[in-house]
């Protein structure tokens, strides 16, 4: 299951290895497709990567701080830096090879 992120625990969730964070919202059709393909990648990357997703419209602050304008935005994250960045719907494969090649 990915993890759900917020201001709170941001920081902590993604500070070591590869992270991969999806921001969507409820209202976001492609987001709604991405969505299961996040939860299936967390499931195979269990102790590989942290997989975790953003609600945008609960919070905004984590958005803006990475610029996110469009969703599904996905970042990847490699102790705590951002390394990439995808926007629009991306498949699982793609994912999984970004993340294995970070």
């Amino acid at each position: 299951m990915a993890v759900v992120l917020t201001k709170d625990n941001f920081n902590q969730s993604i500070e070591n290895g590869v992270s991969l964070v999806d921001f969507w919202a409820p209202w976001c059709g492609p987001c709604k497709m991405q969505l299961p393909i996040v939860e299936e990648l967390a499931t195979e990357l269990e102790g590989q990567a942290t997989i975790g997703k953003i609600n945008v419209d609960e919070q905004p602050e984590l958005a803006a701080q990475f610029g996110v304008m469009s969703i599904p935005t996905l970042i990847l994250f490699k102790d705590g830096q951002p390394v990439d960045k995808m926007v629009g719907l991306q498949s699982k494969d793609a994912l999984k090879a970004k993340i294995s090649n970070v």
